[in-house]
């Protein structure tokens, strides 16, 4: 039989668009049920404070994730996927951090949610998190809604804040210190100090002496100073921002208080040492990732040549390089074309992961994989210490 002149041609260019048309459609069907996942790539997103009171939170917790998945996706990445973390900044403001994580969840079509920072930020969000059936892995917060009542998609790595006030409480009242006031912050992260006080005193038998409260990031906290050094406290828990922190810190340092200042983990330790100078010399802070600074342990000294040594460590970047760790460790086991739902079953069978010498442990009925507390002191220079 005799073909028309160029036939061979048009059924050459005919078969191939219908083995690309086949192959988009393959791709498409493969997206449906594995949002975020590529051939190359698994797309993740945060929604962070990279800017205003609370950035040392946000900036330092990427940058640690950051340091831990560019040394992951320079070695080829997971089973030949690159970790990309989309960043985006909500300046510790609820409604933006609504509003990032929709774009997150609905434009950047993310395989899971990493490293939110900020109790009062993380909250409102939990509901979508529920809703879209998403993984939330290693929120920045020690709040009890991230905890209780157990939820299938959100994996902690810290400590909770009723954790790090039990520890600050029991060495105070060891040391003698049992008149101990709280200052905090009218929000959902000062609340959380104020329970995990009320909590630690209530099982010994005691009360707060006194309360002193301020708006979130407000400076305006003479009127509470006052109060509280007139008390005769003989340690403050501050459940504050950096700012408040500081703030009052410095006035009750003005009204010749020798009271005993302890901060908890999310106040933003650097942030703070800078605020206060010499005014910071004896204030704890408790930590819920090891001492950063130190290159005694193999994590540790794998973490600080990732930063770019003592000079870029932080509690938070450590606890964001962590994380990263731990996310890793979950991908790998969740089968060569992660979903969603593959990742979260490999957490819950996770056990203990063991992170040169850092344990995290996590089933299908613990996802609060570290208690780990530290209590740390600030000294001369500005340098923390244990």
């Amino acid at each position: 039989m005799n073909y028309p002149a160029g036939y061979g041609l048009i059924g050459a260019a005919l078969r191939a668009s219908i083995v690309a048309m086949f192959s988009a459609l393959a791709l498409l069907a493969g997206h449906a049920g594995a949002q975020g996942v590529t051939a190359d790539a698994i797309v993740i997103g945060q929604s962070a404070s990279l800017s205003g009171p609370s950035a040392e939170l946000g900036r330092e917790m990427k940058a640690g994730a950051d340091a831990y998945f560019n040394a992951i996706n320079e070695s080829g990445g997971v089973l030949g996927r690159k970790i990309k973390l989309i960043s985006i900044d909500d300046a510790g403001v609820p409604d933006r951090a609504k509003a990032n994580t929709l774009k997150l969840l609905n434009e950047d079509n993310v395989f899971a949610l990493f490293g939110y920072t900020g109790t009062h930020t993380i909250n409102p969000i939990l509901p979508l998190v529920e809703k879209n059936k998403v993984p939330f892995f290693a929120p920045a917060s020690g709040d009890v809604a991230t905890r209780e009542p157990l939820s299938r998609y959100i994996y902690n790595i810290r400590a909770s804040y009723l954790e790090e006030t039990e520890k600050i409480v029991e060495q105070l009242i060891r040391r003698g210190l049992t008149k101990i006031a709280l200052f905090y912050q009218n929000d959902a992260y000062g609340r959380a100090g104020l329970a995990g006080l009320e909590r630690a005193l209530r099982e010994r038998k005691s009360n707060i002496v006194i309360f002193g409260s301020a708006d979130r990031n407000s400076v305006n906290v003479a009127s509470s100073a006052q109060t509280i050094a007139k008390s005769g406290a003989q340690a403050v828990l501050i459940s504050a921002g950096a700012n408040t922190a500081s703030a009052f810190i410095k006035e009750m340092k003005k009204l010749g208080s020798n009271a005993q200042f302890c901060l908890l983990s999310s106040v933003g330790a650097m942030t703070v040492a800078a605020q206060l100078g010499e005014d910071g010399r004896g204030v704890e802070v408790s930590q819920v990732v090891p001492l950063p600074f130190s290159d005694s342990e193999p994590l540790g000294r794998e973490y600080l040549k990732r930063i770019g040594g003592t000079t870029k460590a932080s509690f938070a970047s450590f606890e964001g390089y962590i994380a990263a760790n731990v996310f890793v460790e979950g991908l790998k086991k969740a089968g060569k074309v992660p979903t969603r739902e593959s990742f979260l079953s490999a957490l819950d069978r996770l056990g203990t992961v063991d992170l040169r010498g850092y344990r995290v442990k996590f089933s299908a009925d613990n996802h609060n994989g570290s208690s780990l507390v530290e209590l740390t002191v600030l000294g001369a220079g500005g340098n923390y210490k244990r």
